[in-house]
């Protein structure tokens, strides 16, 4: 069995694969598979496995890809993580895919999969419309059929039907995954030290291009290391961190709060972590995973549930947690992530939570300010 730090550092090298050579080492070894990129933030992900197909997460390029081509296809009020995606599939580095799906959950990217259309016309593009009143009596059912009508898209693509009983196998293997996460992320809120906020979503993010089996193996074996891991705990405030469920913050932006801060919990990549319980196998799996998205779904700014409130959820987390303090975050131009700041403030006023307000994009270089921000906040928790 290898070592943490072995592990970890394997994971960081995924995490920071922007030249999708993982997913081309993938296609190597599988030649006659294909590969289904889909935008943030949620995808069922279980549809394209069933077919054999690796899923890959487009989550941007972060602060190392430089956009070249994408500025001309784009406005300049479109946030960074838009940009960059695009700039990937501009660049070639997206050639890898068989197909791509997109997701109406901003204006911006509303408009993504037209632009893709036209300037990317070699393979195939579908958009995957997500109910958007979940207290519709009619949205399992809606959804349950727009499974059904991306499935068959995947099928004409692939040549072949996907048996019912590969996507009960596929259900069963992304089960293990999502709980997996959780039980990494409940290690964390117990013990912050034996695994920061940026080694976490490392490992997460690995997930967005190894395939789940392999990305399982990785957990379980971190799981099995971790409580042996020789670290101490420090003096630190406890701190829940919100704002990064689509574009993800630099990884210098989340080392700088964690030199003061213990981030116990998060919204890195919240789409691989959405259904937050096991999707059961028996009956019909295309109703099965559309009932947990309606039922079962994490809470996020692209999506609106009135039986669910935002800021009752950013709470219970935040006590859940035993967070002594919160960073609101919000990556620039990010419509929903702003209107939730605004929510998940006024929220904590009422109640005289602590928190910090900070805004980020992909492209920031510059963290004094927020260094200087978030030491000014740990010291007045830490000595109140």
């Amino acid at each position: 069995m290898k070592r943490v730090d072995t592990l970890l550092d394997e994971c960081k090298q995924v995490a920071d694969d922007v030249g999708f050579e993982t997913v081309g080492r993938w296609k190597h070894a599988h030649p006659e598979a294909k590969v289904l990129g889909h935008f943030q933030v949620y995808f069922p992900e279980e549809i394209a496995h069933a077919g054999g197909m690796l899923p890959v997460k487009i989550a941007g390029g972060g602060n190392r890809l430089e956009a070249r081509s994408a500025d001309a296809h784009l406005g300049s009020f479109i946030c960074s993580v838009m940009r960059s995606s695009l700039e990937l599939g501009l660049n070639g580095t997206l050639d890898c895919l068989d197909i791509m799906v997109t997701h109406p959950i901003c204006d911006a990217a509303r408009h993504i999969a037209g632009i893709w259309k036209r300037t990317l016309d070699s393979y195939p593009v579908q958009i995957l419309y997500l109910p958007q009143n979940l207290n519709s009596s009619a949205a399992i059912p809606y959804l349950t059929g727009e499974y059904g009508r991306l499935k068959t898209e995947i099928e004409q693509l692939l040549g072949r039907p996907i048996e019912t009983e590969a996507l009960r196998q596929s259900v069963a293997v992304y089960n293990e995954n999502r709980k997996l996460m959780r039980r990494l992320y409940e290690l964390r809120r117990e013990s912050p030290w034996l695994l920061s906020a940026v080694e976490t979503c490392d490992v997460v993010k690995a997930g967005t291009l190894l395939s789940p089996e392999e990305h399982n193996a990785v957990l379980q074996q971190l799981l099995e290391l971790l409580p042996q891991r020789e670290t101490k705990p420090q003096d630190k405030v406890r701190v829940v961190f919100s704002g990064a469920f689509c574009e993800l913050p630099p990884r210098e932006m989340i080392e700088a709060i964690e030199e003061l801060c213990y981030i116990v919990d998060d919204d890195f990549l919240v789409g691989l972590r959405w259904l937050t319980q096991d999707v059961p196998l028996e009956g019909c799996p295309l109703e099965n995973l559309a009932r947990a998205y309606v039922e079962h779904a994490a809470c996020a700014p692209t999506q609106y549930d009135a039986d669910k409130p935002k800021e009752t959820a950013f709470e219970q987390q935040f006590r859940q947690a035993r967070a002594q303090g919160a960073v609101c975050a919000a990556a620039k131009f990010c419509e929903p992530g702003l209107d939730d700041q605004l929510a998940y403030t006024k929220h904590f006023d009422r109640l005289d939570l602590p928190y910090i307000l900070v805004e980020f994009e992909e492209k920031q270089t510059s963290y004094e300010r927020l260094h200087m921000q978030v030491e000014t906040f740990a010291e007045s928790l830490l000595f109140d």
